[in-house]
């Protein structure tokens, strides 16, 4: 027992067939065969009970003075023997802002794991700021009860993302959903059983959707080595007496320095005599003006053998193919693909997700 009817622009109130003011008036068009039923004019049955909402009302308030689309559907809970009406709208889909813009206020990265989440703040230089924070959830049972987990979850890290007065979340682009057989994951059944887990289609449009309603911007980085990297060269030097740091808190920090543009590894010191003619010592970290990672020495001009030519060592000390930190994460998507365009670090455009009441 439920009656639909979808919003149309232009009309009033944004909807034809089901109309409700701004007063809370409810109001059908019957068809022509029951226009006798009519109790106002141009063939409309208006409803005793007024309508309102609790939830989004001033979006709603905003939409229906605008004429612009809004769906309705009314519907019978017939355990609570009730009636419910419920209005719903698609938002247009917002430009994705520039990646510099989206991370002039540092991000707060987030790492995904199979029971919890692990972020860390890091400021525009890529400097974790404050401790990390874990936002567990629980994905064993049905399908309703893992969507509840993983929404409470997200809420609670855009409470934190709100507090800590930072707009953008990095995160990794997982894609576990278009392979899950031996010949892409190895023949291990443990990590097999491990992916099928990871609820990253339901996570991903989760995460854009509430993003959205906060006004937070997601940026997808390239997933490769973060974990490897971020135990080798953060875990150790972030872990201090009172605080044990995780691998996962590692690997957070390795994705935000990612969607900042900056190296994840740290550079090590060398032996005292690491050059012929001098003794010196590197830093362990790249300067504030520093914006990549050290790279080999220029290789002097001239082919190093018959078979090389002149030009054939131009792209010999290279090595952004090892690092991707400024290589692409994989091929880009349109925009009627979700509507999450990726790039280095793409950014997912949160604006085109429903608005529901």
């Amino acid at each position: 027992m439920f009656l639909a009817a979808e919003g149309e622009s232009g009309k009033r109130c944004g909807n034809e067939t089901i109309r409700v003011t701004g007063a809370g008036e409810l109001s059908l068009r019957l068809p022509s065969r029951l226009a006798h039923l009519a109790n106002a004019s141009h063939c409309r049955y208006v409803l005793d009970a007024s309508v309102a909402f609790s939830h989004r009302s001033e979006e709603w308030q905003d939409r229906i003075a605008a004429h612009r689309a809004v769906a309705y559907r009314i519907h019978f809970d017939v355990p609570r023997g009730r009636w419910y009406l419920t209005a719903s709208w698609k938002r247009a889909q917002m430009p994705a802002p520039p990646i510099e813009a989206a991370t002039a206020r540092g991000v707060v990265a987030v790492d995904m794991n199979a029971d919890h989440l692990a972020a860390w703040q890091l400021d525009r230089h890529g400097n974790p700021v404050g401790g990390p924070r874990r936002y567990a959830y629980d994905l064993s049972g049905g399908g309703r009860h893992r969507d509840a987990q993983i929404r409470h979850a997200l809420t609670r890290l855009l409470h934190h993302v709100r507090v800590r007065g930072a707009t953008t979340i990095a995160v990794e682009d997982l894609d576990f959903a278009d392979g899950k057989s031996r010949e892409h994951y190895g023949r291990s059944r443990k990590f097999r059983a491990l992916v099928s887990r990871f609820p990253t289609a339901a996570f991903r449009a989760r995460l854009v959707s509430m993003a959205a309603e906060q006004g937070v911007t997601v940026i997808a980085v390239d997933p490769a080595y973060t974990s490897r990297w971020g135990a080798q060269h953060w875990q150790r030097s972030l872990t201090t007496p009172g605080r044990r740091i995780t691998r996962h808190d590692a690997a957070a920090v390795a994705i935000g320095r990612r969607a900042l543009g900056v190296p994840i590894r740290r550079r090590t010191a060398p032996p005292p005599h690491d050059r012929s003619d001098r003794a010196g010592h590197r830093t362990d970290q790249v300067g504030p003006a520093t914006r990549r990672r050290e790279g080999p020495r220029p290789r002097p001009p001239g082919p190093w053998t018959r078979s090389v030519s002149p030009a054939g060592g131009a792209k010999a000390g290279d090595q952004r193919a090892q690092h991707h930190s400024g290589h692409a994460a994989g091929p880009t998507l349109g925009p009627q693909e979700d509507g999450c365009p990726l790039a280095r670090t793409g950014i997912w455009v949160c604006g085109s997700g429903p608005g529901t009441m």
